[in-house]
């Protein structure tokens, strides 16, 4: 498991400075061309929309993936005392968690994607599937079902030991 994390956060990290260098320098040519050639450019506002919607979804897994995702810690900070009590509840967490990644993003965001890519819906001015556009909220959590699961194994593992 761990040589997979391991690949994982590579190809995440890479992927995520990749699409961010683009975004950034399709966004400089937009501004470039609409303030100093008076002549706006159609291509890269819609690619820098996709690309946006991108490095957030893969930024996002990759940033559960390094444990520094947004949380709310009022609960845990009140079970701070009982090392197991805390464990159980980030249990519960990641539990909750890996639901959301598996029912909401990867079946929902997976029908999304399929019935756009049915449909031929064509983004109107690069041409591309939009159901492409659209992959990226089930390949996200995926990404995200792996570091969960990952968590899950290692919170059991040290619930193993606490509890004995």
């Amino acid at each position: 498991m761990n040589k997979l994390i391991i690949i994982l956060n590579k190809v995440l990290s890479l992927f995520c400075i990749s699409l961010s260098s683009v975004l950034v320098l399709s966004v400089a040519w937009q501004v470039f061309s609409r303030y100093v050639l008076n002549n706006p450019s159609t291509f890269t506002d819609e690619m820098s929309r996709f690309l946006f919607i991108w490095v957030g979804l893969m930024g996002a897994a990759y940033t559960m993936g390094q444990k520094r995702h947004l949380a709310i810690d009022l609960l845990p900070m009140a079970l701070e005392k009982s090392p197991l009590k805390l464990n159980n509840l980030n249990i519960i967490i990641n539990l909750l968690s890996i639901s959301f990644a598996f029912i909401i993003m990867i079946y929902g965001g997976g029908n999304l994607m399929l019935n756009t890519l049915e449909t031929g819906q064509i983004s109107p001015v690069l041409g591309i599937e939009m159901g492409l556009v659209y992959a990226a909220i089930p390949l996200s959590g995926l990404f995200m079902a792996v570091y969960i699961i990952r968590d899950l194994i290692e919170l059991v593992a040290k619930r193993r030991t606490l509890a004995s």
